[in-house]
């Protein structure tokens, strides 16, 4: 009769420690997946999925993320598709494409690391800087070719339609100044009021510029948001200062740490972004 039973299979057999990961997380649960497999010297895959099998899952204390409605995620869906369709038969270059935006700079930078927990867990909070922490407002314009403008509001003052026509003034002289052989500008910015309102338009229409759709609720497709503005954030983490010239000081250090590649990626990584909008449908999709 044929033994049907399990035979002991040759191999290389598994040396895999996972009390000794266990060990590593409970003692720091803010360490990344990368930094595990550098200890244990694993691949970081194999790293994660015994991550996995220990019951181990990496989040932040606290996160609410956006719910797009219906109607949000169509509008993601149809300007993710105009506007791939443009790039894809040559009507819109992204070497001409000059996006910015507006964020607000912490005197004091609290760091946020994810941890570590056991499913059905909370990571451990972070207590915020402050129900008014003092702040600076950046205003950052970019291209492939690297930073155009940058400036800090003035305190006190606000971004208003007026206040961006200004600033947009400001914007053009540099640029014929900075980009004389850019005879074209595509403005990719969000649709925040000052940015869309009547004013403002006719200012863009004036400097010759055409504004790109842009959906709301979308950082994911804004390069500011998901490229200069996250990087900006990871320089800041930690940072405190005590005055507005140091905040300049620790932008522009910034700025002139980031190749001319990080730059260039950041808008050309925006066809891949408008074909996942649409492969997932209008929804937000994964981000490596």
């Amino acid at each position: 009769m044929e033994d049907l039973e399990d035979e002991a299979r040759s191999g290389r057999p598994s040396t895999f420690n996972e009390d000794e990961l266990r060990r590593l997380v409970e003692e720091d649960p803010k360490r990344t997946t990368r930094e595990l497999a550098a200890i244990l010297q694993k691949d970081k895959a194999l790293v994660w999925r015994h991550l996995q099998a220990i019951g181990m899952i990496n989040k932040f204390g606290v996160w609410v993320p956006y719910k797009l409605s219906d109607l949000n995620k169509g509008t993601r869906f149809v300007c993710a598709s105009e506007l791939l369709e443009r790039h894809e038969s040559g009507n819109l270059n992204l070497d001409l494409i000059l996006t910015g935006d507006e964020k607000w700079v912490l005197y004091i930078n609290v760091t946020r690391r994810r941890e570590w927990v056991r499913r059905g867990e909370n990571a451990t909070p972070t207590a915020k800087a402050g129900l008014h922490p003092k702040k600076v407002l950046l205003c950052l314009w970019w291209d492939t070719e690297g930073v155009v403008h940058w400036e800090l509001l003035a305190q006190g003052r606000t971004i208003t339609a007026e206040v961006y026509c200004q600033q947009l003034d400001r914007l053009a002289e540099v640029l014929a100044e900075k980009r004389p052989h850019r005879q074209q500008h595509f403005l990719l910015h969000d649709n925040a009021r000052p940015h869309t309102a009547l004013l403002t338009q006719r200012k863009l229409a004036q400097l010759g510029w055409e504004a790109l759709p842009h959906p709301p609720y979308s950082p994911d497709l804004a390069p500011t948001d998901y490229k200069a503005f996250r990087s900006l954030q990871h320089w800041l983490n930690g940072k405190e200062f005590a005055t507005e010239e140091d905040v300049r000081k620790s932008i522009q250090e910034w700025i002139d740490s980031k190749s001319a590649g990080f730059w260039v990626k950041g808008i050309a990584d925006l066809p891949n972004r408008w074909d996942k909008v649409i492969e997932y449908e209008g929804d937000y999709f994964p981000d490596d």
